[in-house]
């Protein structure tokens, strides 16, 4: 995948990763609308593939030139290519590569990780994805020759341009097939990591490493830039006791992955760490690419810096998307008033002007009194409480209150919690409004191949529920945790 990041673009061909996690029907469907003329397959994958090209031999849709890719798996399948076989053969030195004839020229189409719809085709071009390569070594504060540990998939954001970014660095890359605890204490250790990237879950992964499976790290602190949902201040907290210093961004696939960053200033050394630990939660400020701001959407006025004025987060400028690929409608949409709309909302900080994300529009949580309840702000009282290890909450349907907040949590490992104890102690750290009303323990959230939590169905489970006023014939109970019994 690393190798095709650079191969296919000298070629004059545009790439296209595909989310790995996808299933045939999916994988199918995207291969035709990407109208991919040649498609790598890993070995690993190959089943979930030969079914995929089927489905488009089926729909009538034409087939791409297949090339296997066998890596450490043996397979005796016949493919039209091998790629190891086209690599030995070696390259013909009169090669000419293929340079675009206007830097806007496309490079990748780049799918949304779909969590809450169909996943829609993004267009990067060549000067976006050159230049947000080098705002993410920015980011990354990467200086020559760094060894950068892969956790973030390259099909998401084209490795949020890491994959080019760590090159131009001259670094050396370190590849895990699986990600774990373990295996990324190992790699950092055999390796000597300098960066890595990882979402909220990934950290939570890792802070949670049983004390057996961790290594020492190397002299210095791991950099790792997060992004996605804000990491939880205790999270943060356990990773810089760990070792790592974490660099929080903000970015979707529209704007080739990261676009804002919490850059750290030296008098926030001196706060205590719980204070510190708030602090990096916040999204931060634009980086160099583009320009971000926080807007109210009817009005296209910008909010006022007071911690308190929510508004949405729109975004223009050179590491913004083409457009959606065939897609007209959800552009113009997308983009009306000159800038991209996010669908994220936020604060500004009083005096900094930091972002501090909110809620996504559609996460929100409305009471019977039309109050807003920020699932984030829930989420963040949970992750306080010494027995969740993960948590997500959505909206549980009530017929007297509206919605009413649905926490769903991971227990840590050999931990056991009533349902009622995590409930009071959001309520000491929450107006009681806020607070979950139910609480359900699961043994994990569903998540995208990314680590975002699928919220969709959480909610879609939460709405099976019933209505929290009606007397429920049993108590709520999900499959039985492994450590610990469900109690709720």
């Amino acid at each position: 995948m690393y190798e095709l990041h650079f191969a296919v673009p000298m070629a004059g061909a545009i790439i296209c990763a595909l989310n790995s996690r996808l299933d045939a029907a999916m994988a199918s469907d995207l291969l035709q609308h990407s109208e991919a003329k040649v498609v790598f397959i890993d070995a690993a994958l190959l089943g979930v593939a030969q079914e995929a090209l089927h489905l488009m031999s089926v729909a009538g849709a034409r087939a791409p030139v297949v090339v296997l890719i066998r890596g450490e798996v043996s397979t005796s399948s016949t493919t039209q290519h091998d790629y190891e076989d086209i690599v030995s053969r070696g390259g013909s030195p009169e090669f000419a590569v293929q340079l675009p004839a206007d830097e806007n020229e496309p490079i990748a189409l780049s799918f949304t990780s779909g969590t809450t719809s169909r996943p829609k085709g993004v267009i990067y071009s060549h000067r976006g994805a050159y230049l947000n390569s080098l705002f993410s070594v920015l980011l990354n504060e990467m200086a020559s020759k760094p060894v950068y540990l892969w956790t973030v998939p390259m099909f998401h954001c084209n490795g949020w341009c890491m994959t080019w970014g760590v090159a131009a660095q001259g670094g050396t890359n370190v590849f895990l097939r699986k990600v774990t605890g373990a295996a990324i204490f190992d790699a950092i250790c055999r390796h000597g990591v300098t960066h890595m990237g990882g979402v909220a879950t990934v950290l939570s992964m890792i802070v949670n490493t049983a004390p057996e499976d961790r290594r020492p790290l190397p002299a210095g602190k791991v950099s790792v830039v997060t992004g996605g949902a804000p990491p939880p201040p205790t999270v943060l907290s356990g990773m810089d006791e760990l070792g790592f210093l974490v660099i929080h961004t903000y970015g979707l696939t529209e704007t080739y992955g990261a676009a804002t960053v919490c850059a750290w200033m030296p008098e926030w050394d001196a706060l205590p760490a719980e204070e510190q630990a708030e602090i990096k939660a916040r999204q931060g400020l634009q980086h160099l690419g583009l320009e971000v701001d926080v807007k109210d959407p009817a009005t296209m006025r910008s909010i006022p810096a007071d911690g308190k004025t929510v508004g949405e987060v729109m975004l223009r400028g050179n590491t913004v998307m083409s457009g959606y690929y065939k897609d007209a409608p959800a552009t113009a949409k997308a983009m009306a008033g000159g800038w991209f709309r996010s669908a994220d909302l936020a604060v500004r900080n009083p005096g900094d002007g930091y972002l501090k994300f909110q809620d996504r529009s559609q996460d929100v949580i409305i009471s019977g009194g039309g109050e807003k309840i920020s699932t984030i702000q829930v989420e963040e009282a949970l992750f306080a409480h010494p027995a969740v290890a993960e948590a997500a909450v959505v909206g549980r349907p009530d017929e007297h209150s509206g919605e009413t907040p649905c926490a769903f949590v991971v227990l840590r490992r050999k931990r056991e919690v009533e349902a009622e104890e995590v409930m009071e102690f959001c309520k000491k750290k929450l107006p009681r409004y806020k607070a979950p009303s139910t609480v359900v323990v699961v043994d994990e959230l569903p998540k995208t191949a990314t680590g975002k939590v699928q919220k969709l169905l959480l909610r879609e489970k939460a709405r099976a529920m019933g209505s929290l006023s009606d007397p429920p014939p049993s108590p709520v109970l999900e499959e039985e945790h492994e450590e610990a019994p469900n109690k709720v």
